[in-house]
């Protein structure tokens, strides 16, 4: 219940953020006619693992761009292995030629909040962890012309992750056992999107 009212909330944040952001893209196109200001996007490698994912893109000049993605993970399978989330990982891109063409450096930060049980190492296997996930990092990507409106991008990140979680004895009845924290460093974004231009 919880992760449903935060997932509602993302999504609703982010179509007020895109209606504003088109009417800025209008406005953008109507004083001077350059490459495209807005793009949707979906991470392919998110769809494979059947979490439903969507991204935005928005051009903030000629060379600096802003994604702002959102995927979320609702479901739960048998034996009641889980691994629920959502994420949004917000992302500053610097394009080396021109927006939404080629290479393109990125400074990325992170924020999820999870739900999972019954899944991994024996350890895994016999808790449920259920907390927050905040972070940021740095990323390199390059994007592919496909046709007049699609692209495809592939972009790979490193950097920083804290994890606050509960910690519970059993996925279903969830009696608490204890409150934990973990720092990570490492791989922190990778994706390979299916984008289509919107002119």
């Amino acid at each position: 219940m919880v992760m449903l009212k935060k997932c509602k909330k993302a999504i609703t944040v982010l179509f007020i953020l895109f209606a504003f952001l088109q009417l800025q893209a209008q406005a953008l196109r109507t004083i001077r006619n350059t490459t495209p200001v807005f793009t949707i996007n979906s991470n392919l490698l998110y769809d494979a693992t059947m979490s439903m994912n969507l991204g935005i893109e928005y051009k903030i000049n000629e060379r600096l761009t802003l994604k702002l993605p959102v995927t979320y993970n609702p479901w739960t399978f048998d034996h009641n292995r889980k691994f629920k989330f959502i994420l949004t990982q917000p992302e500053l891109r610097w394009w080396l030629c021109e927006s939404f063409s080629g290479h393109f450096f990125g400074l990325h930060g992170h924020y999820a909040y999870y739900n999972v049980g019954s899944i991994g190492t024996n350890y895994m296997k016999k808790h449920r962890y259920e907390g927050d996930l905040y972070g940021a990092g740095i990323s390199y990507g390059y994007q592919f012309y496909l046709a007049p409106r699609w692209s495809l991008e592939a972009s790979i990140g490193v950097g920083y992750a804290y994890m606050n979680y509960n910690v519970y004895k059993c996925e279903t009845c969830g009696e608490y056992i204890k409150s934990e924290n973990k720092n990570y460093f490492g791989p922190t974004l990778a994706d390979i999107s299916l984008i289509y231009i919107l002119k």
